[in-house]
Parts: structure tokens; sequence; C-alpha cells
């Protein structure tokens, strides 16, 4: 029994260590050349083109609104 908790405590260990040197600097809600790295607060920027996977629907003025005002806290002021 004791054994075998030390093969599996080592075990996360080892898989721990592993995926901690495959981290990418490549944020997954961020399209290709957008922020990444260790900045701490990372925004995207506005838009459909700033989002790593593309919307389903069509994207109309009133997603560009709301998109473009996260995450401040004032909304568009053409409510």
């Amino acid at each position: 029994m004791l054994i075998r908790l030390a093969a599996l405590g080592a075990l996360g260990v080892a898989g721990f260590r592993y995926f901690k040197t495959r981290k990418t600097g490549q944020n997954e809600a961020f399209a290709e050349g957008e922020a990444g790295g260790s900045n701490f607060s990372q925004v995207r920027n506005a838009g459909p083109k700033a989002m790593k996977d593309p919307p389903k629907d069509t994207w109309d003025s009133i997603d560009e609104e709301s998109d473009e005002s996260f995450p401040a806290s004032d909304p568009p002021g053409n409510y």
C-alpha cells in the first residue's frame, strides 16, 4: 500500500514537472500575435479578429460595441 502511494506521488510530481515545462507564451483566448507572455493583466484587443476562435454567429455593431466596452465599467453610450 505504501509503495503504491509513493509510486503514485512520484508519478504526480513527474507529470506536474512535465506540464509545467510545456507552458507556452500564448494565451488560449487570444488570436495568434495578440497578447501573451508573462503580463499578469492580459487584455485582448476588441473585435472578432483578436479572438482565437471565430464567433459562431454573425458579428454585428452591438457585438462590437459590447466587446469594445469590456473590461471597462462604462457601457457604450448609445443605448
